[in-house]
């Protein structure tokens, strides 16, 4: 995906994982794109959106959300994103994710074979979501290993700070969900790593075990941000004492746009080569010179640790190796002149 001019270079950022618009628009992308589908428990009947199921049967639901208490629930259906339940006049609904035999596994006649075999079953599970406006009522299996009132617990001990183990149960496009031990957190993509990242699925796999930091807890909600990256070493805050300005090194084209192309020096450090130091001339888009995976040896013009920043120069990068071991020689002397 193109990035839009100056995204990175003009002051642009993410939103913050502590604000509650961060988690609006996580959750909104969750309903669009994730793999896991949560249907709504009722069906909505004329132009009014009624909900199904009996006034006292959703307080007895919202009874065990609070309560955290466990329930065991007959599976009466599926479909690609999980099973459903009955729960006395209600239907609800178990995200493959939270089934502890079910992988999310991506091919979908395999994972059907596997959620039609629980049709008829008796599951324990936990209720993570009541919405009776919405009529949404989702369970979870995995959850319930950790008995009743862990989640109340584990909300109410966890900190903002806290280095804590999980268990990946779900990818998305948008970001991991991991397991803490009856309370599910979120790693969103931009916290995976201090690099690029394309997908969250080459980074971390399903079922595997992290060591996560936790960002923020809304413990109303129910939502914990987590982060891996903050676990890992910062390249930026250590950069300009491990390169020089003039300093030749070689790098990985990673993006090409139409300002540039960007060019990742090692995990998690980028720089860009402006579109006027590609090359002599005038260019009619950077792609007719670099392509997204090219190998390529570039000079550093730039080095900005606190914004985060590094430029880069192709058209100043030496054509003979006598030219290379003088501009080399330069960036160990910053006061000699640069050779061109």
């Amino acid at each position: 995906m193109e990035m839009e001019e100056g995204s990175g270079w003009e002051g642009d950022e993410a939103p913050s994982p502590m604000d509650e618009s961060w988690w609006a628009a996580v959750l909104q992308d969750e309903g669009r794109h994730s793999s896991v589908e949560r249907p709504r428990v009722s069906s909505s009947v004329g132009e009014k959106n009624e909900v199904h199921g009996s006034p006292e049967d959703w307080d007895w639901a919202k009874e065990l959300y609070e309560k955290d208490d466990t329930i065991d629930l007959s599976v009466i259906g599926y479909n690609r994103g999980g099973l459903l339940v009955e729960a006395r006049s209600l239907r609800g609904f178990i995200p493959v994710s939270h089934l502890v035999a079910v992988q999310p596994l991506n091919d979908d006649e395999a994972r059907g074979e596997q959620l039609s075999a629980l049709v008829g079953q008796n599951l324990c599970l936990k209720v993570i979501e009541y919405d009776h406006e919405r009529g949404r009522l989702v369970f979870s299996e995995r959850a319930a290993l950790a008995g009743p009132g862990t989640r109340a617990e584990l909300l109410a001990n966890l900190q903002q700070g806290d280095q804590v183990k999980g268990n990946v149960t779900n990818i998305t496009r948008f970001g991991v969900f991991v397991d803490l031990g009856g309370v599910e957190g979120l790693i969103h993509v931009s916290e995976l790593s201090w690099g690029r990242v394309r997908h969250p699925a080459d980074v971390v796999s399903c079922g595997q075990e992290l060591d996560v930091q936790v960002l923020s807890i809304d413990r109303d909600q129910g939502r914990v941000a987590l982060s891996l990256k903050e676990l890992l070493p910062d390249p930026w805050a250590t950069v300009e004492d491990r390169f020089n300005i003039d300093e030749i090194v070689e790098g990985t084209v990673t993006n090409v746009v139409k300002f540039g192309a960007f060019v990742g020096i090692e995990d998690g450090l980028e720089g860009l080569i402006h579109v006027s130091e590609l090359g002599d001339g005038n260019l009619l888009h950077p792609r007719n010179i670099l392509c997204e995976g090219e190998q390529v040896r570039v000079r550093i013009i730039h080095i900005n640790a606190e914004e985060r920043r590094l430029g880069l120069s192709l058209r100043q990068v030496p054509r003979s190796e006598e030219e290379g071991t003088e501009a080399n020689a330069a960036s160990e002397h910053p006061d000699a002149p640069i050779p061109f």
